[in-house]
């Protein structure tokens, strides 16, 4: 029952009437007994929004394209991963206090952790994007070594110097070898359900192959390393437990992990 005392979260960006936030974190608040609702905010204005969000007690925000570094100006504080990441996908609101977290390292390496220990571990990171940066960060605040693997080169070994790692052509993708093999590009989503950013087969080295793209769940690249036996992960372990990491930073509460999931999977099949 929503009323004067519901307390309000929500996603800010532009579009966001696609997201698929609302339906999980609405989904762990029925499920938590908390009285609260997320809603999409669509913003075109990130200052004024941000006041908004001040003057409106709104208490905590998922941020997402394009306003993710923009809005790190406008915080009082950002967290040091976040700062290293160079982007703030979660806001929390304390009294008028805004703090900025990134939380996309975290839905990446747990749902990794999930299947893989991190720590040593050999991980190839596709793309050179915000996501791959993301990614990239939190594998090595796991301890993993990483590689980046992008079509571009300029952006590729600007990122690679970023953090510290080699930087290879997406090219030769089919001479990357490792443990875990990551696709942070948008390469194989619908329509191109066809498309895979590999060139030439997967190396069977690689235990475990994730992919951000959660529309198709179970994309080209993944269908192709499931064949060669890996363990694979789809785009809505990323989604999900970026989410989780969110819930837990806004409510101090254990998110409900398995109902948040299913939220996901019906609203994708829903939309499908």
């Amino acid at each position: 029952m929503i009323n004067g005392k519901t307390t309000l979260y929500g996603i800010i960006g532009n579009p966001v009437t696609h997201s698929l936030s609302p339906v999980m974190h609405n989904a762990a608040f029925v499920a938590s007994g908390l009285n609260a609702v997320y809603l999409p905010f669509g913003a075109t204005d990130i200052t004024t929004a941000v006041t908004g969000i001040r003057a409106l007690g709104i208490r905590g925000l998922s941020v997402t394209i394009p306003h993710k570094e923009d809005i790190m100006a406008l915080l009082d504080s950002i967290d040091p991963v976040a700062e290293k990441i160079a982007a703030v996908n979660t806001v929390i609101n304390t009294d008028g206090i805004l703090s900025g977290f990134n939380t996309d390292w975290l839905g990446a390496t747990r749902a990794l952790e999930e299947v893989i220990g991190l720590k040593g571990s050999k991980a190839v990171i596709l793309g050179a994007g915000g996501a791959a940066r993301a990614i990239g960060f939190g594998l090595l605040e796991r301890g993993a070594e990483i590689v980046l693997c992008s079509r571009t080169e300029q952006s590729g070994r600007a990122l690679a110097d970023a953090l510290g790692c080699p930087w290879q052509s997406l090219s030769n993708s089919d001479q990357l070898t490792g443990d875990i093999l990551i696709n942070a590009t948008s390469v194989g989503m619908v329509p191109n359900v066809e498309e895979s950013p590999m060139v030439g087969d997967i190396d069977s080295s690689f235990q475990v192959v994730m992919d951000i793209v959660y529309a198709p769940v179970k994309t080209r690249l993944l269908q192709d390393a499931e064949l060669q036996g890996c363990t694979i992960i789809n785009g809505l372990e990323m989604l999900l437990y970026q989410g989780v990491a969110q819930f837990e930073l806004w409510t101090e509460k254990t998110a409900p992990v398995n109902v948040m999931r299913e939220a996901l999977k019906d609203a994708l099949k829903t939309s499908g």
